[in-house]
C-alpha cells in the first residue's frame, strides 16, 4: 500500500479509484469492514482502492479549546491501514482552507480532480463539507454532477452494537477492555516515556515505571489492568500490570500511570514503552497499611498472569 501525503506530493497522478473518506480513529473493525467493501468494489470494477484521511482531528483545528482523546496517533492509524489490502492511503492536511470547502466543492476539487475518485463508498454515519448538513441523497446528487458514483456502506455490528470510534472510546473510558479490543480487532495500546516516579512500588517489592503518556491519547478508566509491555528496541513483550490513578494509599492527588513489569530488573528511565491493555482487574482504592497494599499487589499479579496466559 502506498501512503500519499498531499502536503508534499502536489503533482502526483493517481489511477481512477474507488475510495472512502474519514478520520478513521483507531481503524476499528467497523472501519475495517468499510475498507474491505472498498477493496471488493475496486477489484470488481478494475480500479484502485483508496482511503482518504486527515493528519489532524478536524474539531481540534476548528476549535482551539477542543482537546481530542485519540484511539490512535497518526502513525498508529497508518500502521493499521497498512494491514488492509488497500492500494493507496491519502493523508490530507486539514486546515481552515479545507474546512471551508462545501461538500460539493470538496467532491469536485479534491476527490474528483485531484485524487481521481470515480466511486465513493461512504460510511453509514459519515458527513463532510463545511456545514455537515447534507444527507446521503445530497452526496449522491453532488456526485452525479461532478462524475462520482456515491454508495453507502452498512454498519458493522458486534453483539448488537454498532461499532464506531465513539463506542470504543466509551468502552475504554469505563475500563471494558475485552469488548473494546473485540471492537478494535486488536489490543488497545498506549505509549509513553518513563519519567522519575515516587519509588513507592520499589519499597513494596513491586517496582514501577512512571509513564508520561503520549499527548492526546485516551487513557483508560482508573484502576489496575493486566498488560503486555514492549520496551523500545526490544522485540520481546513482557507481562505486567498497570495502575492508573492518584495513589490514595500514599495520599496522592494527581493522576499517574505506573506499570510493573514482571521479573524485569533493567533501568527504564527515559525509555519509551508501548502498553497493550487486556483486562481491568480492580478499582484503585486506599489501603490502611503498606502491608495490605503489598498483599493486594500479590493477588493482582497472580490475576494478571492468568489473564495474560489466556490472551
Amino acid at each position: 500500500m502506498r501512503i500519499i501525503d498531499l502536503t508534499t506530493a502536489d503533482d502526483i497522478e493517481l489511477a481512477p479509484s474507488v475510495a472512502t473518506i474519514g478520520f478513521f480513529d483507531g481503524v476499528h473493525r467497523g472501519h475495517q469492514f468499510l475498507l474491505q467493501n472498498v477493496v471488493k468494489a475496486a477489484v470488481a470494477s478494475g480500479m484502485e482502492s483508496m482511503a482518504i484521511t486527515f493528519d489532524a482531528h478536524p474539531r481540534a483545528v476548528l476549535h482551539s479549546d477542543y482537546q481530542p482523546k485519540m484511539l490512535s496517533s497518526l502513525n498508529e492509524k497508518l500502521y493499521h491501514l497498512r494491514q488492509t489490502q488497500l492500494d493507496n492511503t491519502v493523508v490530507l492536511h486539514f486546515d481552515e482552507q479545507l474546512a471551508h470547502f462545501s461538500a460539493k466543492e470538496f467532491m469536485d476539487i479534491v476527490l474528483r480532480k485531484r485524487l481521481n475518485v470515480r466511486r465513493l463508498v461512504m460510511g453509514y454515519d459519515n458527513r463532510f463539507g463545511h456545514h455537515h448538513r447534507e444527507t446521503f441523497d445530497d452526496y449522491v446528487r453532488y456526485g452525479a454532477e461532478v462524475g462520482i458514483e456515491v454508495l453507502k456502506s452498512s454498519a458493522f455490528m458486534i453483539e448488537g452494537t454498532e461499532v464506531s470510534s465513539s463506542v470504543v472510546r466509551r468502552l475504554i473510558e469505563t475500563g471494558d477492555m475485552p469488548f473494546a479490543n473485540k471492537c478494535l480487532g486488536y489490543p488497545y495500546q498506549m505509549e509513553g516515556v518513563v519519567i522519575p516516579g515516587f519509588q513507592n512500588g520499589r519499597r513494596l517489592g513491586f517496582p514501577t515505571a512512571n509513564l508520561s503518556p503520549t499527548a492526546d491519547k485516551l487513557i483508560p478508566a482508573p484502576g489496575v489492568y493486566a498488560v503486555r509491555v514492549y520496551i523500545a528496541g526490544e522485540e520481546k513483550a513482557h507481562g505486567g500490570m498497570i495502575n492508573i490513578g492518584v495513589r490514595p494509599t500514599f495520599h496522592g492527588r494527581k493522576q499517574s500511570v505506573e506499570v510493573n513489569i514482571f521479573d524485569y530488573e533493567g533501568n527504564l528511565y527515559r525509555q519509551r514503552l508501548r502498553i497493550l491493555f487486556f483486562r481491568h482487574i480492580r478499582e484503585e482504592r486506599k489501603f490502611d497499611t503498606a502491608e495490605q497494599l503489598t498483599e493486594q499487589l500479590r493477588r493482582d499479579k497472580a490475576m494478571a498472569e492468568v489473564i495474560l496466559e489466556a490472551n
